[in-house]
């Protein structure tokens, strides 16, 4: 009953029950720890750590932001790039 790479498996999916080699850290949202009452469109340097360099509004796996402030940023990002305060697109992007 021995697999091809030998019974050497070790991790958190091995078959004898052995320690992963880390812990996951829980992203915690960074305006819950703050205790933001609102999330401001003008406040352009907060918006652009959860906008990637493409112009796309990151995800809240990566954030680690609750649903309701994602939604809330959503707004805020949208209402700054209506505003030109935001990029809609990176600008490689937009001389095509």
């Amino acid at each position: 009953m021995s697999n091809e790479r030998g019974d050497r498996r070790s991790g958190p999916r091995s078959s004898r029950g052995g320690r992963g080699r880390y812990t996951r850290r829980r992203k915690v949202c960074a305006f819950c720890l703050e205790k933001t009452k609102s999330i401001d469109y003008k406040d352009v340097g907060t918006l652009r750590r959860y906008v990637t360099d493409r112009g796309k509004i990151r995800s809240r796996r990566k954030t680690g932001m609750c649903a309701k402030h994602q939604r809330r940023l959503a707004v805020a990002v949208k209402r700054a790039r209506h505003l030109a305060l935001l990029p809609f697109t990176a600008e490689q992007i937009r001389q095509y």
